[in-house]
């Protein structure tokens, strides 16, 4: 329950009216969203500012219109869901430091889009990647894990840091068997493979992605055409890797050759697995926990970068899971 505060105003001062109206939005919507989100009544006359409310909240507010506003001199291009995510950032860690978040420009889309973290596990992520050789995002749909990864791939591409990307991902979903399904080899794994091309023809234009898949600069591959070979000189990602055995991430961890990279991604709490079978995701953090060059990186449902609803969605399932816990717990307690 929130602690009750007592009522305060503020008043804040911008000094340049144009980044204060950019920083208010159409119509204040920018303003309406803060106000709504963190629970106080903000009116603006010029570029001039009054925040009514609880003084925590307050308190808030003013430090996420100044950090905004800072962002917005320093050239960054705001959009309405960043400021969830300042919000939601600031409210659980004061001391965070938005400029190096939102200004940590990782990849510059065909669109002109700017791609940058969007929260603090999204920053150490990108950092890992930066400076280690394997690492292992582990958390829920939505958190940017792939996504991110396909950014500093692409980019690593572009610099020349790489002569390669590989993309793959194992050809299970949902309890279905290749074998049922209709088609050619490729007609059955594309489907499992599209993610991975939609996250790709988000970053480059479709022409210049096809050209580069053609001539095989970029591969996207189902997981078992990985056996048998060296990946030298490479970024690979492996995606949807809580479906992968352990025999399957051994064989893809021994994939890596000299100056590769590679990032593994998935949600443990998405495992299509038969129930008799372990998920090499799920193994692998007791087996390569501790070793140099290796890092893990943890998201949560404070990460997910998509429609406000998914985060509730995400709350409501493991608070299902929790209780299907307990009941396991009580049920073998009582066998014993």
């Amino acid at each position: 329950m929130k602690e009750a505060t007592e009522e305060t105003a503020e008043k804040i001062v911008f000094d340049d009216l144009q980044l204060a109206n950019t920083l208010f939005g159409v119509h204040s919507e920018n303003l309406r969203r803060i106000a709504r989100t963190i629970g106080v009544k903000i009116s603006a006359k010029g570029n001039a500012l009054t925040i009514h409310g609880d003084e925590l909240d307050v308190q808030l507010s003013k430090r996420v219109l100044n950090d905004l506003y800072g962002l917005l001199r320093k050239g960054y291009p705001l959009f309405p869901n960043d400021i969830d995510y300042a919000i939601r950032m600031i409210s659980d860690d004061q001391s965070v430091n938005l400029e190096e978040i939102f200004l940590d420009t990782v990849y510059i889309s065909s669109r002109k889009r700017v791609i940058t973290p969007k929260s603090l596990a999204q920053k150490r992520y990108i950092d890992a990647i930066r400076n280690f050789d394997l690492v292992i995002g582990i958390g829920p749909a939505g958190t940017g894990k792939t996504y991110l990864a396909m950014a500093m791939a692409v980019a690593s591409l572009m610099k020349q840091e790489v002569e390669r990307i590989v993309l793959t991902r194992p050809a299970v979903e949902a309890g279905e068997k290749l074998g049922f399904l209709p088609g050619n080899m490729y007609e059955k794994v594309n489907p499992y493979l599209r993610p991975l091309y939609d996250a790709l023809h988000d970053m480059m234009d479709f022409d210049r992605a096809s050209r580069l898949v053609e001539k095989g600069v970029i591969e996207v591959a189902p997981l078992a055409f990985m056996r048998g070979r060296t990946l030298n000189d490479s970024f690979i990602i492996l995606d949807e890797a809580q479906n992968t055995g352990p025999e399957q991430m051994k064989m893809f961890l021994t994939r890596m050759g000299f100056s590769s990279k590679a990032v593994i991604t998935g949600d443990i709490t998405q495992v299509d697995l038969p129930e008799n079978k372990v998920s090499g995701l799920i193994e692998i953090q007791g087996i390569l926990r501790g070793i140099e060059g290796i890092e893990f990186v943890y998201f949560s449902d404070k990460d997910v970068v998509r429609h406000p609803l998914v985060q509730d969605i995400i709350k409501a399932y493991e608070r299902v899971e929790e209780r299907r816990q307990r009941f396991r717990q009580s049920v073998s307690s009582e066998k014993g």
